[in-house]
């Protein structure tokens, strides 16, 4: 049977301490132990079903935990904070000084920033390479690498990884790959295409509200133990732990997600066909136009389709903050970082998320000044948001009246 991950979240059964349908929140920092002994096995990891402290873990971010790593097809996984602070202790835990990581080039500005300027200071250096030319990351590969990095989808061009192509790679090298899936998730599932460990930022689309942060990292329970050791952990002592009550909030969002997921992606696929036809530059994976389509349809989990994220180029930094203000101001969505939310969001990346990457990096691999990222929204009547963003274009001369000869 193929692999649904919507269905492996729907069949987790989690009932409250008093039937609720709901699970119980643990609104504790601390627990107590019926015996000394049993404080001691815990803080030495051998008592299964304890709770020690929050900054460890609580039952209600295990609940959250476990149906991520059911979407993901993961042993297990473990919640934090935010997306950062799953990405940056994984990171860490893995490498030591004189290690060497191979990433994409094009990846969020923050990851970006962490591997470039902060990770060379504990001596551990990256090499940035174009992740859709397989050979390339091969002859990157030095006898002290130790992860592949990359996201499924990237920030913000939207390039697409060879998942598959990339493990056979990493396992033939004895590496671990590490795949952020924070703009694809149930769309693509990394883990059963032979990624290692799967990230999420779930302040995104997972959780779908913007009211919140967090992250997560899916991968064997091996992996997890370690992340949340006592003794040497990097999550455990950078404290990048998630609150029990955002967790429970997380997780019930997340029974709707394979319903937004379609949505989202409905929506986006509509408008990036009208730009463009439009003779708008847009970029989008559900386009056949795009470079990355056709990996893209052999990765995907098809019911949830290409994501909600696009991009167009409108020429200049200039004329797209226009657009955006004039969007914004008709109400068509949100002049704003981040993504997922029911309301359609854009931002113009150079200037924006991805602003920790030097001007002459961004022109190298294409990220101009008149980028703007879409992720769209929820609308239900994407007809009509296309007209009115069309007469926006119209009306600062982005695009041009189509006039007709009778």
């Amino acid at each position: 049977m193929a692999f649904k991950p919507a269905n492996k979240i729907q069949d987790l059964q989690y009932f409250g301490e008093f039937g609720g349908v709901n699970p119980s929140i643990s609104d504790s920092s601390t627990y107590t132990f019926l015996s000394a002994k049993t404080m001691f096995d815990t803080f030495e990891g051998n008592a299964d079903g304890c709770y020690l402290y929050s900054r460890h873990t609580t039952p209600s971010n295990l609940y959250l935990g476990e149906a991520l790593a059911a979407m993901e097809g993961t042993e297990t996984a473990n919640v934090s904070a935010s997306g950062m602070g799953a990405i940056t202790p994984t990171i860490l835990q893995l490498c030591k000084t004189g290690d060497h990581i191979i990433s994409s080039r094009t990846i969020y500005g923050g990851t970006y920033a962490f591997l470039k300027n902060f990770t060379p200071r504990m001596g551990i250096d990256t090499s940035f390479v174009d992740i859709t030319k397989l050979e390339a990351v091969e002859a990157a590969i030095t006898p002290n690498t130790k992860i592949i990095y990359c996201e499924s989808v990237s920030n913000p061009l939207l390039e697409i990884a060879d998942i598959a192509g990339l493990a056979k790679i990493a396992k033939k090298h004895g590496l671990q790959l590490l795949v952020d899936n924070t703009f694809s998730p149930l769309t693509i599932s990394p883990a059963k295409l032979g990624a290692d460990i799967v990230l999420h930022s779930l302040t995104k689309f997972i959780n779908g509200s913007s009211d919140t942060m967090g992250g997560v990292v899916c991968g064997s329970q091996e992996l997890i133990d370690t992340l949340r050791n006592v003794n040497d952990g990097a999550s455990m002592l950078l404290g990048a732990s998630m609150d029990s009550l955002r967790a429970a909030s997380i997780l019930k969002n997340m029974r709707t997600l394979h319903i937004r997921m379609k949505q989202h992606s409905h929506n986006a696929l509509f408008l990036a066909e009208k730009f463009e036809a439009d003779g708008l530059k847009t970029v989008y994976p559900g386009l056949a136009s795009h470079k990355g389509h056709e990996l893209f349809k052999s990765m995907m989990n098809e019911e949830y389709g290409f994501g909600g994220m696009l991009t167009i180029d409108v020429g200049s930094l200039d004329k797209a903050n226009e657009l955006m203000e004039l969007m914004q101001e008709r109400n068509l969505g949100y002049l704003a970082v981040s993504l997922g939310f029911y309301k359609t969001l854009f931002s113009a990346p150079g200037t924006s998320t991805s602003s920790e990457i030097p001007e002459e990096e961004q022109a190298q691999m294409g990220l101009s000044e008149g980028l703007i990222r879409f992720s769209i929204g929820l609308d239900n009547d994407i007809e009509r948001t296309y007209q009115m963003m069309r007469q926006c274009m119209l009306d600062i001369g982005i695009l041009q009246p189509k006039y007709s000869l009778n």
